[in-house]
């Protein structure tokens, strides 16, 4: 068993109201989180400039401490990374966008349509990628609350984010579709890669 093994609808904190339905749920790939949000591609790099340092001063001591230290912190990361994948899951609903996650601690984060100012897609070459929210003013939370579902270094005004999804763009279009039947006058959500932005319409625009 698990934490989350009580969940009346898995990846929501309760049972949908009448009218509300699931559009689309995933997690984020742990290999893609693990680089990203980790950062084990620069932390193994770091410990191999180590080695060939290690090397080059004649210290077979230090070369094989050296292995041994890189080894277990990229291990170790990779392990956190796992976890933490395996305890998210991103929930797009007809009216909100909900974030479980947590490892020791659980937490849900929703989202109402209404409380999504912009949403950004980043999309790589192969597909995958993430999506930011930027919320409305009166709608804020933690940076460190809510990493590593958050855009980078976006402290002032944290974003939260669908992180390290392995097909970006399908969500985004699911996502553009359900901002834009929830809100007044619609929404659009461009999904050009690498990078797109929705921004509120006037009323009467079609979505």
């Amino acid at each position: 068993m698990t934490e989350y093994d009580g969940e009346p609808v898995p990846g929501l904190p309760g049972r949908l109201p009448p009218g509300e339905e699931i559009l689309w749920q995933g997690a984020p790939d742990w290999k893609r989180l693990a680089i990203s949000a980790y950062h084990v591609r620069k932390v193994a790099i770091y410990f191999g400039l180590l080695v060939v340092l290690a090397l080059a001063s004649g210290s077979p001591v230090g070369v094989g401490m050296t292995v041994a230290a890189g080894l277990a912190a990229v291990g170790i990361l990779a392990l956190f990374a796992w976890l933490m994948a395996r305890s998210t899951l991103y929930t797009i609903t007809s009216r909100r966008v909900v974030m479980r996650f947590g490892v020791a601690v659980p937490m849900c984060v929703n989202l109402p349509m209404a409380a999504i100012e912009t949403a950004r897609l980043n999309a790589r070459a192969d597909g995958s990628g993430d999506i930011a929210l930027a919320t409305v003013p009166d709608e804020r939370a933690g940076y460190f609350l809510l990493w590593p579902n958050v855009r980078p270094w976006r402290f002032a005004r944290p974003e939260p984010m669908l992180r390290a999804l392995a097909d970006a763009r399908g969500p985004a279009e699911i996502l553009a579709r359900a901002m834009a039947a929830a809100l007044p006058g619609g929404r659009r959500l461009p999904v050009d890669r690498p990078a797109a932005r929705a921004r509120p319409e006037p009323r009467g625009v079609p979505a």
